[in-house]
C-alpha cells in the first residue's frame, strides 16, 4: 500500500524484456530485496539492489495496462516506498494497481498552479468523483473538475517540482488508479441488486 506522495524521481537506466532498472538514491535507503516500490504508481518488487539503482521484473500484464511499456533509458519515473505502520498517510490509500492509462489533454497555468486535464474511458471515469482522490503516475491528487470525457487536477508548486508530471506533454499516456472505495460500493450495490435485498 502507498500514499501517492512521491519520494523521489528516478531515471530509467535499462529496460530489457521484462527487466527494468531504475537509477535512484533516496528510496534505496532502508529498502531491501522483496520490498514493494511504486514506479509511476505501479507496485513492483525489488529483485536486485546496488548503491544507486533498483532492478524490477515487470509482467506482460503490467506492461499492457501501464505506461511502463513506453519507458526508455533516461526517462523520469515517480518513486515511492510502501507504507509501514508508522507512516503518516498524507495522500490517500493507493494500492499500486494501475487499472489503465489516461491521456494528458492539456496543462494550463492558473497562478502558481498548473491545471492538468486527462481524458479516459467512461468505464474508469465513473470511479472518479469531483473533489475525490485520484492517482496519476503514482501521484495522489484531488479531482477539481469532471465531465463525461475527462477530469482535471491542480498541481501545486511542490508537486510540479517533485514529480515527473511537468515533463509530460499532451498526448502522453499517464498511469491511472481510481478510488478503490468507489469500486467496493459499486460491487456491494450490484450484489444487493442481484439478490433482491
Amino acid at each position: 500500500m502507498f500514499t501517492g506522495i512521491i519520494e523521489e524521481v528516478g531515471t530509467v537506466r535499462r529496460r530489457e524484456g521484462g527487466e527494468l532498472v531504475i537509477a535512484c538514491r533516496e528510496v534505496i535507503d532502508d529498502s531491501k530485496l522483496g520490498d514493494s516500490i511504486a514506479v509511476n504508481g505501479v507496485d513492483l518488487t525489488v529483485r536486485a539492489l546496488t548503491e544507486d539503482s533498483m532492478t524490477f521484473d515487470v509482467m506482460p500484464e503490467t506492461f499492457r495496462r501501464s505506461n511502463l511499456q513506453h519507458v526508455a533509458v533516461g526517462d523520469w519515473v515517480n518513486l515511492e516506498r510502501s507504507v509501514n505502520a508508522a507512516t503518516r498517510l498524507s495522500g490517500h490509500i493507493v494500492r499500486g494497481v494501475v487499472e489503465t492509462t489516461c491521456t494528458l489533454e492539456s496543462m494550463t497555468g492558473e497562478g502558481d498552479a498548473m491545471i492538468a486535464r486527462f481524458r479516459t474511458d467512461p468505464h474508469y471515469l465513473r470511479y472518479i468523483v469531483l473533489k475525490g482522490p485520484v492517482c496519476v503516475d503514482g501521484v495522489s491528487l484531488t479531482v477539481m473538475a469532471r465531465d463525461e470525457e475527462s477530469f482535471s487536477v491542480s498541481l501545486v508548486q511542490y508537486t510540479q517540482e517533485h514529480t515527473n508530471l511537468m515533463q509530460r506533454r499532451p498526448g502522453d499516456a499517464i498511469n491511472l488508479e481510481t478510488d478503490i472505495f468507489a469500486r467496493y460500493v459499486e460491487q456491494l450495490l450490484e450484489a444487493r441488486s442481484a439478490t433482491g435485498s
